[in-house]
Formats: structure tokens, sequence, C-alpha cells
């Protein structure tokens, strides 16, 4: 996924739209998207702020399940590599 634009960007798009500029001037001036200037128009319309959404899934990646069995194993072994982990979460987890 990629990153969303910065703040600064989004309210240029929103205070060209504002001062009179069309979302197509706005776009082409800021070399964006003209469903982004809409979007932001509409964002701050809406939510009264141009920030961006969260973006992933916090706490719900494939290895949620086993999290605190794999910081106790990194705990007692801080120089433990990436496969000797993967070995020891296959041999107890299966």
């Amino acid at each position: 996924m990629g990153k969303p634009h910065p703040v600064e960007l989004r309210e240029r798009a929103v205070a060209l739209v504002e001062q009179g500029n069309t979302h197509t001037e706005a776009a082409r001036r800021l070399c964006v998207s003209i469903k982004f200037a809409g979007d932001m128009v509409r964002l701050k319309r809406e939510t009264g702020s141009l920030e961006p959404k969260p973006q992933g899934n916090p706490g719900r990646g494939k290895l949620s399940g086993v999290k605190e069995w794999v910081r106790a194993r990194i705990a007692a072994r801080p120089d433990l590599t990436i496969d000797e982990l993967t070995a020891q979460l296959h041999a107890d987890m299966g």
C-alpha cells in the first residue's frame, strides 16, 4: 500500500478550490488527480480535517496470536535469528 499524500499538499488542494479554482485546475497545478482534489474537499467538508486515515491492520496480523510467545523468545535470547525463531515456532506451534 502506498503512503498517503502529505497534509500540506492536501491543504493546498483544498485552499486552491476554496479560492475559486475548479478541481481540475487545482489538480493540474499540484500535479495530482482530479479525484484527489475532490476527495480532499469532501474530506474537509465532512470531517473538518485533512489527516489521512490510519493504514494497515493493527493487531490483526498473522502472528498476533503468538505475539507474547515471540516476545518471550526474543527477551530470552536477543540475538535469535528469524530462521531460528521460525524453526522454534514451527516446532512449538506446528
